[in-house]
């Protein structure tokens, strides 16, 4: 009987070429594969992608039962055919543990299902989960023991808002070899990616544009993502006059998020709340300076300036661009090699 992980998650990417589809979990499930090559890994995707289908993905084999975010009836279907496929998984395999991506209906789920056969479990909290009014919590009544905080941030809000202290602090890594040769010039100077939701606050981002633009006036903005704000946004940055300074990519492939990272000068992520975002690591990696009000770890690293409100932001990202010799080595905070060996250590004694 093969060693055996089984990865619960929302959402998987449906095949080789899907590299916009939670890129940070998809890279931690590669390099596991990577230094794990013995390992049978197994993920069951329970919403996307939306249509069932059973493939191997990098040598992993994913079980995507096609939920499709349907309302509660379907919803319990689809837990229902979780629970039937780990029980066929168990039986015939050696399967050291469960871990679940996010703490919602997958950590519900798995924690239960581990529960009643005595598997090791640990549930990765990974973001927004971490916010008061989870319902998962109370659900499954989780030990700190078997919880993973994305970061420092993740843990502390778990800590406020559910008076439990993951035992484990373990953040997403970056693979460095997806990353091209250094560019000859640094052309976009403010580069944003992101799902365009209003949490994200792009507005803010646009906002910034304008400022800069009455200082810089050849000023050059890129915003990578896509999502509901998307035209707002647009209207608004043709309101303030920076319509020609900002190009709206729209959703783009990893590699080419990457490329445009290494071509900036500055990130600017203006998100009210984030778990960790790979996109900080990626794009210190890159070479870029960071700008953001978000402070995922507590560990300060170089080229990351942490801010409070728009004024600071704004002066943050001037004095980077007025600095003729701020410098664009990498900065690398996690390679994801580390993380994934890292996390097999809590299934393997």
């Amino acid at each position: 009987m093969l060693d055996t992980l089984v990865i619960l998650s929302p959402g998987f990417p449906e095949n080789e070429a899907d590299t916009a589809c939670i890129p940070p979990q998809q890279i931690f499930a590669k390099a596991l594969k990577e230094i794990c090559p013995g390992l049978n890994i197994i993920v069951i995707s329970f919403q996307y992608p939306f249509v069932a289908d059973t493939y191997q993905w990098h040598g992993i084999n994913v079980f995507a039962l096609g939920g499709k975010e349907k309302g509660k009836l379907h919803r319990a279907a689809v837990w229902t055919k979780a629970w039937r496929l780990m029980r066929k998984i168990r039986r015939e395999n050696h399967v050291l543990g469960i871990l679940s991506f996010w703490f919602g209906e997958c950590a519900f789920v798995g924690s239960y299902f581990a529960k009643r056969y005595h598997l090791t479990y640990y549930a990765w909290i990974l973001g927004q989960d971490a916010k008061k009014g989870n319902k998962y919590f109370k659900w499954v009544r989780p030990d700190g023991n078997e919880l993973i905080a994305l970061s420092d941030f993740i843990a502390k809000e778990v800590r406020q808002n559910y008076g439990i202290s993951p035992l484990q602090v373990i953040p997403v890594g970056i693979d460095t070899s997806m990353f091209g040769p250094e560019p000859s010039k640094r052309d976009i100077d403010i580069l944003g990616v992101g799902s365009l939701i209003p949490l994200k606050q792009y507005h803010l981002f646009i906002e910034a544009v304008a400022f800069l633009k009455s200082v810089l006036p050849g000023v050059k903005a890129v915003i990578c993502g896509k999502g509901p704000e998307l035209e707002h946004l647009q209207a608004l940055a043709q309101s303030l006059g920076v319509k020609n300074n900002i190009v709206f990519t729209g959703e783009l492939p990893h590699n080419e998020v990457l490329a445009l990272m290494q071509r900036s000068k500055v990130f600017l992520h203006p998100s009210a709340y984030e778990g960790f975002g790979s996109v900080l690591s990626e794009a210190l990696y890159a070479g870029a300076h960071v700008v953001s009000f978000c402070k995922p770890m507590n560990k300060d690293y170089r080229h990351h300036l942490v801010v409070k409100n728009k004024d600071e932001m704004n002066s943050a990202v001037l004095s980077v661009l007025r600095n003729t010799h701020r410098g664009h080595d990498p900065v690398l905070m996690c390679p994801v090699q580390q993380i994934a060996k890292n996390v097999i250590s809590l299934f393997v004694e």
